[in-house]
This record gives C-alpha cells, structure tokens and sequence, in this order.
C-alpha cells in the first residue's frame, strides 16, 4: 500500500542492458503502477548517487508482450533466447539509445498485479478529471 492510501504495485525486477558484443549487464529497477495514473507505468533506475525514471504507457508492456508495439521513445517486442521468454524495450532520448531485456514472467507477473488492480478498458474510472484540470491550470 502506498503513502497516499492507494493500493499500487511496487515490484523490484532485474532489466538486463544489451550490449553489443558483450554479455548483458544487469540493472535493477523498480516498477511501479499506482492508481493516481492508471494508464501509465514508471520504471525507475537507481545507481551510484544516479536516479533516472521513465513513464509509459501500461498498454504498450501489456500489447509487447505478445506482439511489437511502440512509438517514438518507447519500443517494446517479445523475444527467445536460450529457452526463455523474454521482452526487450528499447528506450530513445537525446542522450542515446539503450535496449534492456526482461525476464517475461518476471514482467508478466507485475502486469498481471496491475491488471488485478486497474483492468485495461477501467483505467478512466480512476482519474479524477477535476484534480488533472486544475493542476493544468496552476
């Protein structure tokens, strides 16, 4: 349970970064999906002093998992390797570009939570339209 009061799903996963002619080296992250933004999901990448978050859309993780999807910053397709299911997302910024590979359980698990919270079609029925207004027009 969040600080707010909200149920939201806070899971700690391993992302691999794929690097070229090398082994993929692990990043810990945490995802997380709270009902105060029912359409997105936040990865969030914490290093040495370094904290980084991405925002994106929950459908996309949901839809890459079986089929490629993605627009712009944010791409995400299933993939097999070495007899495991895995879900590669590669992420774009003016900075560069990094492709980061799951473990799909792992994935599928967490989407499976946030399902059980939010299901796909409901999301609109947990924002509060009123509150999104006027924080636009502060």
């Amino acid at each position: 349970m969040s600080l707010s009061g909200h149920p939201d799903v806070d899971t700690a996963v391993e992302l691999r970064l794929v690097v070229p002619d090398a082994d993929a080296v692990s990043l810990p992250v945490a995802l997380r999906y709270a009902l105060t933004d029912p359409f997105a999901v936040t990865v969030a990448f914490h290093g040495d002093d370094v904290s980084v978050e991405w925002v994106f859309a929950r459908e996309l993780l949901l839809t890459g998992l079986e089929h490629p999807c993605g627009d712009g910053d944010v791409h995400v397709w299933p993939s097999w390797r070495s007899g495991q299911d895995l879900v590669l997302i590669a992420l774009s910024s003016p900075d560069g570009r990094a492709v980061l590979e799951a473990d799909a359980t792992d994935l599928r698990t967490f989407l499976d939570a946030t399902v059980a919270l939010v299901p796909p079609g409901d999301e609109i029925t947990h924002v509060d339209l009123d509150a999104a207004i006027a924080a636009l027009l502060v």
